[in-house]
């Protein structure tokens, strides 16, 4: 067994003109009861993705090319479809609640990003690329303003389901933020085409609503939302090529199969109320994510929730007021540690260059980390609770 390791992450304050994205209130979450999901009949009309093999030697960590209508996604470094990767994501809030589970497809997302809301606990953010074979993503809920900046280093289009006022108000409703959003109040421009209620025996009403694609497509054609990536696009990654493995580039690196955001115990940070863990596999080198102690699963297809790269960003957080809103820093630079191919990369984050661009993640020889290609999730680690992160 190997020796567990703790970190003790030093306190990192940004400049003082860096800006604290505030967050908003959480309902008082429900007791779960035991319920079976109502499914809606789906009638499937495109055909499934024809295989197809991947060009050889090319590395997604230089200028992309095209080989028979395929390139190498932004996102994943995967080869997909040219109209998929060239096209704009879209990022999603997801619940992350006991009374939300499951979830629906969010598998299919290239980057899930997870913080913690009020009521220390935490809520995701599916970034999906590939969304064509999807009829819906859900549940889905309502936003908070560091999340929205990071959809923004993205170019996502960002879809949400209600709002924590004030904190998000003004931002959502930025000429230079574009979103699908229903149509609640404190939303401009409402996509109420968008979204509709799914019937979940048992479940909280909160808990049922869902983005519809075909109706989400409709709504960024009502709003004249463009699909292309701006010319002055940064990656958020530079992957492995086809044939490589990451973790061989930093033999130095830590062992690390087994990986706890939030520790082994219950803390305060907000990973502590489901204790989520992801745990390796040698064979296929994914991370496969547990929480409450079972296997995190997509209801679509019931299987584990598993990607090939884990993040800890380590953000300044504070509490905003009395119902414990809470405001991450997600803009400046802080530490962090890269898991890939069963290896710890410590080192460190930046985003200095606004809104439009994402924290980029280098190592602590200053050269920016090496990521294989496949899924990521980004734990955004709280820092005055970094203590309780935990890896062996």
């Amino acid at each position: 067994m190997t020796t567990k390791r703790k970190i003790f992450m030093a306190a990192i304050m940004t400049a003082a003109g860096m800006a604290l994205a505030g967050c908003g209130k959480e309902e008082p979450e429900p007791k779960a009861p035991e319920v079976t999901v109502e499914k809606i009949p789906v009638e499937t009309t495109q055909p499934e993705p024809e295989e197809s093999e991947a060009p050889e030697d090319t590395s997604a960590s230089g200028e992309r090319e095209s080989v028979d209508g395929k390139m190498q996604s932004y996102l994943s470094g995967e080869w997909k479809d040219e109209a998929v990767v060239n096209r704009r994501p879209i990022a999603v809030m997801i619940p992350n609640n006991t009374p939300a589970m499951p979830q629906y497809g969010i598998s299919k997302a290239s980057i899930i990003y997870e913080a913690p809301v009020e009521g220390r606990i935490t809520r995701l953010m599916g970034v999906f690329e590939d969304f064509d074979d999807l009829e819906r993503i859900g549940p889905v809920r309502s936003s908070r303003d560091y999340f929205l900046y990071v959809a923004m280093g993205y170019e996502a289009i960002y879809c949400n389901w209600g709002l924590a006022r004030p904190y998000v108000e003004e931002l959502i409703n930025r000429d230079t933020v574009q979103n699908i959003s229903a149509a609640v109040e404190g939303i401009n421009k409402p996509a109420h085409e968008a979204f509709d209620r799914v019937s979940r025996s048992g479940y909280a009403t909160e808990f049922t609503g869902y983005l519809f694609i075909d109706g989400m497509l409709e709504a960024a054609e009502r709003l004249g939302y463009d699909w292309e990536y701006d010319d002055a696009y940064v990656p958020p990654f530079t992957f492995a090529g086809d044939d490589e493995r990451a973790e061989e580039l930093y033999p130095e690196g830590e062992a690390a199969t087994m990986v706890y955001p939030g520790g082994q115990g219950g803390n305060q940070g907000g990973y502590g109320a489901y204790n989520p863990y992801f745990e390796y596999n040698e064979e296929d080198h994914l991370y496969y994510r547990y929480q409450n102690g079972k296997e995190h699963i997509d209801e679509m297809d019931g299987k584990q929730l598993s990607v090939s790269n884990i993040v800890f960003q380590y953000c300044h957080g504070e509490v905003r007021d009395s119902h414990d809103y809470l405001a991450f820093g997600v803009h400046g630079e802080g530490e962090a540690i890269v898991f890939t191919g069963g290896k710890a990369i410590k080192g460190t984050w930046e985003r200095f260059d606004g809104d439009a661009t994402p924290a980029k993640f280098y190592d602590e020889k200053g050269e920016e980390i090496v990521f294989n290609q496949g899924k990521t999730w980004i734990c955004n680690i709280w820092e005055e609770y970094g203590e309780f992160v935990d890896y062996k």
